[in-house]
């Protein structure tokens, strides 16, 4: 068969995985009516997916290394198509994010083999072909996932946003057992169990805490910091570490992970508040919600093919991880002044700036942790980038959720609006408009609209603010990094830091 057949199997794998990134928010709308779920549980429905992609890469990485690659990531997809059918059937909330959980975790054992299958599977120049490919399948997913969520949701139903991950897992699972070889390492460092579990334990403790402001919230907070501090004093005493906190004595380093958290904090985080606001409180259908959406996606995909060829051996990267979080911090700045009179077309030329400073800043994040670290540490630097990524998203969607529920709140309050009404405000802010509108008498439908755009568009400005805050503390926090010249950047190929694996003996 063809040399490339393995890279379309690992590929449409990769491709679901990060669809369903994206895909979600412009089907968050129609969950919360089916479902009848309160705006937490559709913070969850996308933290909870986002999790299991935190935490367990690194672990599973590892499992990999030492079981095989192939069978992880066969596993990996066969839990991912389960789980999506899962979701799909799901009859409530609590069903949704439970199924959206596990999904995550076959997502995580995924990614975790898909560079490691490529980077076994393929040499030389074509090992620089199928990065290339792959890195295009990555943004090529990113930036479908609106439209195709919303033609989903509007033509069929948001449940096939899930149950179309069926038949392209199942198409990966046979022909990655006809063309993947199987690979490992059985030298590879053994898992650290208690570190996976109390990470894991102390951030969902944590999102628990900022996502569900209940009495209890303060506990869990108290209850991650316990555990995160338990993390910290095993991972010091192990010799084989999930994360080696030495690392994080490195400045570089910590600088390139605080720059790669706040990007998705910032930017992608926020998509959810707007899929909210432009189908329930502008009445907009999930497709042209989608297709609001798409100029960013599609941007940041031109400027990390573009960036990438013409930039990476002529500017330092901490130069572009700045500038492109500077942009960032820019394009949200442009969201802000919504009102009551604003329509889609306010969001434009923030989704375009954003898309360029996604685009210059995400292949840098990458290459930067890569860099600044001894070759020896390469792959868990790596891995290590990528939680701290998805981990500023699970944390931007919380934060954020929370400060924009509380403006929303405050202002209804202020016009009086929903006084009395138990709910009121929370049914606002999770998109339930359509719902509330619809019980209100058509004499006072219109004026208790007027209140509803005024309450939800000064929460959504507030949220801007504070995003944009992250992204300029992220690019001032960027500049500090210290990497290899560029004359030096220019000679360093990802090639070089792979290490032949020790044959069995």
């Amino acid at each position: 068969m063809s040399k490339w057949w393995p890279l379309v199997a690992i590929c449409l794998g990769t491709f679901v995985l990060l669809l369903d990134l994206t895909i979600v928010n412009v089907a968050l709308p129609a969950m919360a009516t089916s479902l009848n779920a309160r705006f937490s549980d559709l913070q969850w429905v996308v933290d909870g997916y986002v999790v299991g992609l935190v935490v367990l890469p690194l672990t599973f990485g590892t499992l990999a290394d030492l079981h095989g690659r192939r069978r992880g990531y066969l596993i990996g997809l066969v839990l991912f198509a389960a789980t999506s059918l899962a979701c799909g059937l799901a009859t409530t909330p609590m069903l949704l994010i439970g199924a959206r959980v596990a999904q995550g975790v076959g997502g995580a054992l995924m990614f975790a083999t898909t560079l490691a299958l490529l980077s076994r599977t393929y040499g030389g120049r074509d090992r620089g072909t199928a990065y290339g490919v792959w890195g295009a399948v990555l943004g090529g997913a990113t930036a479908i996932g609106p439209i195709a969520g919303g033609v989903l949701t509007e033509y069929l139903s948001w449940r096939w946003i899930f149950l179309v991950n069926v038949p392209i897992c199942a198409a990966a699972v046979g022909l990655s057992l006809a063309v993947l070889a199987e690979s490992a390492n059985p030298r590879a460092r053994r898992v650290d169990w208690p570190g996976v579990l109390l990470f894991s334990f102390a951030m969902t403790c944590l999102l628990l805490g900022l996502i569900d402001t209940a009495a209890w919230a303060p506990w869990m907070y108290l209850v991650s910091t316990l555990a995160l501090a338990a993390f910290v004093v095993i991972e010091l005493r192990r010799d084989e570490p999930m994360l080696d906190l030495g690392l994080l004595r490195n400045r570089a380093f910590l600088a390139v992970s605080i720059a790669a958290m706040t990007m998705p904090f910032a930017v992608f985080s926020l998509f959810l508040f707007l899929a909210l606001w432009t189908q329930s409180v502008l009445g907009m259908s999930p497709v042209q919600a989608g297709l609001v959406f798409m100029p960013l996606s599609l941007v940041q995909l031109a400027t990390s093919i573009l960036s990438g060829k013409y930039l990476h051996t002529r500017i330092a990267e901490r130069t572009q991880i700045t500038v492109g979080l500077l942009v960032c911090g820019c394009s949200v700045l442009l969201f802000r002044g919504l009102d009551n009179h604003s329509s889609w077309p306010a969001l434009m030329p923030g989704m375009l700036l954003g898309g360029l400073g996604v685009g210059l800043a995400s292949a840098p994040l990458i290459s930067a942790a890569m860099s600044v670290v001894p070759p020896d540490q390469a792959g868990m630097a790596s891995g290590a980038n990528s939680t701290f990524q998805r981990l500023g998203s699970a944390l931007g969607i919380a934060i954020l959720g929370v400060l924009f529920a509380h403006e929303v709140q405050s202002q209804l309050a202020v016009s009086g609006t929903g006084t009395g009404i138990p709910g009121f405000a929370a049914a606002v802010a999770g998109g339930g408009t359509p719902e509330l509108l619809a019980a209100t008498p058509q004499p006072a439908r219109a004026a208790l609209a007027d209140h509803i755009k005024t309450g939800f568009t000064a929460g959504l400005n507030h949220t801007f603010t504070i995003a944009a805050t992250v992204a300029f503390i992220g690019a001032a926090v960027a500049w500090s990094i210290k990497t290899p010249e560029v004359q030096d950047v220019s000679h360093r190929t990802d090639t070089a830091r792979i290490v032949p694996e020790p044959k069995p003996r």
